[in-house]
């Protein structure tokens, strides 16, 4: 398992951009803030790699962007377009075909009920209802193929296959669609570890043939470095610090960031039991001071002023 260093990423045309977005449930006094002013930019090819632990808000991100869940702040920019709140219903057909997501639990995302055939082929069916049985039989086919999968499988159901392999039916139904960009929500957390590496895998060639934008949401920095271009990283609905992946390996600078890297397993037994984990222990700060700061070029961090000059950070700065 490796990245896939031929990835082209153009720099240059940002495709999704989003724009310190906040997203609340609940009522009145009850309301709880899962993200809070959230502000990065995904550029055409790349992978960006979303990390944090459970409850911090990097799903709801996701589900944000794919409009599944209401904004209640900010704004999210696809091709520059704001593509949350109310939008046209042409802009929103452009968004449901280009914009696809791949569900976290391979088994609770597909219908038990329906074969293979209709679930991969439903999303296409919606938006071109012009298909002939014939084309929507070919279309389904060769989503499976690219995938891995045996054309057969279409006349089976989902209870009929393994963890891998219903995931990249899940990966199928996404990729029918024709999308240029794909929010992959933790793909291989309910999988095994011995195949989580062909899922990986099969990402990354998708990604080099179809020239595909992804966010990768995990809570496993391990995995994400070895898939992702750029890594965020949230705590508690903000993300804390943004780097290249190997950057953020080699020179972290958030102490969130180095309880996460300290919590990784080492495959050297005696590096694992002498390893220190770090314990995060949060800060309450005044409203507003908390800025972006730099590191490097393109390694940028949150803090306060304090923390900005023992970090040794240039800033602030408004955006990044």
């Amino acid at each position: 398992m490796s990245k896939n260093l031929n990835n082209k990423v153009d720099r240059d045309e940002v495709l999704l951009e989003v724009k310190n977005l906040s997203v609340t449930f609940g009522e009145r006094k009850k309301k709880f803030r899962a993200v809070n002013d959230v502000s990065f930019k995904l550029y055409r090819g790349e992978t960006f790699g979303l990390v944090g632990e459970s409850g911090s808000g990097k799903t709801t991100i996701g589900r944000a962007i794919m409009r599944i869940v209401p904004t209640s702040g900010g704004e999210i920019f696809y091709k520059g377009e704001r593509i949350n709140g109310k939008i046209s219903k042409e802009l929103d057909k452009k968004v449901i075909k280009e914009i696809q997501m791949i569900f976290q639990d391979p088994q609770a995302s597909l219908n038990e009920r329906a074969k293979v055939d209709y679930i991969v082929s439903e999303g296409l069916m919606n938006v071109n209802k012009g298909l002939t049985a014939e084309q929507k039989k070919d279309a389904v086919e060769q989503a499976l193929i690219d995938v891995g999968l045996l054309p057969e499988f279409a006349s089976r159901f989902p209870h009929e296959f393994s963890g891998g392999q219903r995931q990249r039916i899940g990966i199928a139904r996404a990729l029918i669609m024709e999308p240029e960009f794909i929010v992959a929500d933790e793909p291989i957390s309910a999988l095994d570890v011995s195949i989580r590496a062909q899922v990986l895998n099969l990402l990354s060639k998708l990604q080099k043939d179809r020239g595909l934008t992804y966010l990768f949401i995990a809570h496993d920095l391990s995995v994400v470095r070895f898939i992702a271009d750029r890594i965020g990283v949230i705590y508690k609905g903000r993300i804390v610090e943004i780097a290249e992946a190997e950057e953020l390996f080699l020179h972290p600078i958030h102490p969130y960031t180095k309880a996460l890297l300290s919590a990784i397993p080492q495959p050297d037994p005696v590096a694992e039991r002498n390893k220190e984990i770090i314990v995060y222990e949060p800060k309450s700060y005044p409203e507003g001071a908390l800025k972006w700061y730099k590191f490097s070029e393109g390694h940028y961090v949150l803090a306060d002023a304090d923390e900005a000059k023992e970090y040794g950070l240039e800033g602030p700065y408004d955006e990044i």
